[in-house]
Parts: C-alpha cells; sequence; structure tokens
C-alpha cells in the first residue's frame, strides 16, 4: 500500500492484472548491477502488434528502416482523414515518439505503445513517428539520444513512403514521451533546437512524467513505498544499466538541473508540457524539471492527475487518459504556426 494519507483509488481490475504482470517481468529478466536483461524471456511478456496496413478507427501504419546496421526503425502512423492529396495535409503536425521502459524495456511495437499512438494520430490528429531506439544496457547512453536525433534528421532528409507531402513551408513537429522517452524528448529536443532543418519546425516537447533524477532521496521516492510499477530499487537498476560505467544519478542527462547541468537559458529550447501524477515516486524531480526550465526563461505548462500512478496513460480504460489526450491536443494546436 501507498503510505500517503489519501490512498490510490482502486484500480479495476485488467489493470491490476497487466501491472502485476509487468513488474513481475522487469524483476525477472533484470539481472544484477544493471549488467543485463534476458530478452528471450522479456519477449513472453511484452506481445508486440503488427503495423496496420487496414485502417483501425482511421490509422493505418507502417513500419520504417532508418539504419539497418544497428536496426533503426520506427513505426508511422497517419490519419486517413488528414493524408489525402488535397486536404491541407502539410499543416498535419508531426509528433516523434519515444516510449517508455527504463530505456532497458518496451518498443515502439509493443501493444500498449502501438495503442497509445494509434490515439495520438487519431485524436490530436497527427502524423506520429514512434521510434523504436536502442536499449540498455546492450547499448547505454548516448545511444538512445543518437537514435533519435537520427531519425529526426532522416525525416527531414528523406522522402518517405506514407509519409504526408512536405509543402512549401517547414512542417511542425513535436518530441514526446513517457517515463524514459519523456527524458529523451528533452534531450533528443535540446539537440534539435540548436540544428538547422530543412523541413522541419521544432514546436514543442511533450513529457509525460518523464523519467529524471538524481543520487538525493526525494520524499515522493521515500513516501511512495508500494505504487505500481515505480520503486527506488527499479530506477537504480535502470539507470546502473543505462550510464556509462563509473558515472552516478547527478549525472547531467539523469540530474538535469543538477549539480552537473548545462546551461539551457540561451538555447532556444521550445515551450513543454509536463504530465505528474500524484501516486508517481518521480513527481519531485519532475518538479525540479519544471523549475529548472523556468528559471532556464523557458515556457512549461504542467498538468498533474492526482489519483494517477507512473504509466497511466497506456490503459485507455481510466478516467484521466483522455483527458490528457484532450490536454496533449491543446498544447500541440496552440503552439502550431499561425
Amino acid at each position: 500500500m501507498c503510505s500517503t494519507k489519501n490512498p490510490m483509488p482502486k484500480l479495476p481490475l485488467k489493470v491490476r492484472f497487466l501491472i502485476a504482470a509487468h513488474s513481475m517481468s522487469v524483476d525477472a529478466v533484470s539481472r544484477p548491477g544493471g549488467s543485463a536483461v534476458n530478452r528471450r524471456l522479456m519477449s513472453l511478456f511484452d506481445p508486440k502488434a503488427s503495423p496496420s496496413t487496414k485502417p483501425d478507427k482511421g490509422v493505418v501504419s507502417s513500419d520504417i528502416m532508418v539504419d539497418t546496421t544497428r536496426k533503426l526503425w520506427f513505426r508511422l502512423y497517419t490519419n486517413t482523414a488528414t493524408s489525402g492529396p488535397h486536404d491541407g495535409q502539410t499543416d498535419t503536425p508531426i509528433i516523434v515518439y519515444f516510449h517508455g521502459g527504463g530505456f532497458a524495456f518496451m518498443a515502439a511495437n509493443s501493444i500498449n505503445y502501438d495503442d497509445l499512438c494509434k490515439r495520438l494520430a487519431r485524436e490530436i490528429p497527427a502524423v506520429v513517428v514512434s521510434v523504436n531506439y536502442r536499449l540498455s544496457p546492450e547499448h547505454r547512453f548516448p545511444s538512445q539520444y543518437e537514435d533519435g536525433f537520427d531519425v529526426l534528421k532522416f525525416i527531414d532528409n528523406s522522402d518517405i513512403d506514407g509519409f504526408p507531402a512536405f509543402g512549401s513551408s517547414k512542417k511542425p513537429f513535436f518530441v514526446a514521451g513517457d517515463s524514459a522517452g519523456g527524458n529523451l524528448a528533452h534531450h533528443v529536443a535540446l539537440r534539435a533546437c540548436q540544428h538547422r532543418f530543412s523541413r522541419l519546425n521544432l514546436g514543442g516537447v511533450i513529457a509525460l512524467q518523464p523519467f529524471f533524477g538524481g543520487e538525493e532521496r526525494t520524499e515522493s521516492e521515500l513516501k511512495l513505498v508500494g505504487v505500481p510499477l515505480i520503486s527506488v530499487k527499479r530506477t537504480d537498476w535502470m539507470w546502473k544499466a543505462f550510464l556509462p560505467e563509473g558515472c552516478d544519478r547527478d549525472h547531467q542527462v539523469v540530474n538535469v538541473f543538477g549539480p552537473n547541468s548545462v546551461d539551457i537559458s540561451e538555447l532556444p529550447f521550445p515551450a513543454t508540457l509536463v504530465v505528474m501524477g500524484g501516486f508517481d515516486p518521480l513527481q519531485d524531480w519532475q518538479k525540479k524539471y519544471v523549475e529548472g526550465l523556468k528559471k532556464s526563461g523557458k515556457q512549461v505548462h504542467t498538468v498533474e492527475y492526482p489519483n494517477t500512478f507512473h504509466g497511466f496513460y497506456a490503459f485507455p480504460e481510466l478516467p484521466e487518459s483522455p483527458l490528457l489526450l484532450a490536454e496533449i491536443k491543446t498544447f500541440v494546436h496552440n503552439h502550431l504556426p499561425h
């Protein structure tokens, strides 16, 4: 049970079962010290979805290879209602999405992420690019950030089958992600805001319960014990598996506004939407992130759902899930060029 005064609302049976299965699988496949993941065993607990060549409630998807040598690819989602030849498709924003999983688990074609990206494509509406980046500990920092930025350059420089046509003006895009993917979105945006794209224009960052940390133990980490999915033991393992040997959690990519952080005040970093949950042990780090962005003079919008746990957005049956999609839609449309 959570050790806060107000207990977390009871979850539907299906949600509780899926959370228990995921937590058990992560613990079962994680070898001590962040040294390895049993991928074969993990595949049994992480079912994959095939691309939707026929419209699924108006959304079709396909897999696009970026680099065969590192098996870097993305799943492209397009909304058939906004992809006709004469319907102003060049105004449809692109959302480049990075899945969560502590940098070590899940994939772009994991069923929960396939469903989430279809919902984004359908309801924003948007062209969604879900990046299948390399995983730790086989591939440690900075592999994931390099993969994310290389996908942006690939989109900017390639004519991609099934991708909506570029118009005469630059096409707006947003980098987005949840948990570790939210961390990725921040760091890829740092690179993107300093890069001159020929056909893309960075509109914003969407960080859903982003995964940040540090050597300090925050109040929420200490108090929120026994909540779904996140524990200090698991997050410590994930950072150890992700960071280069010898680095601690005050590394600048973990503690982004900590003692080793990089000053971003002079960079053209875009507006950021940060989503937090009241039963997420990472919420204090997310609040530090918001404070850091504000102190750096950056525009930041926050949304807090007091009754949600880490990863709630993966469950469309929860009441906050459609509310979140509405918030993302508002943020995206408010930050499109006018």
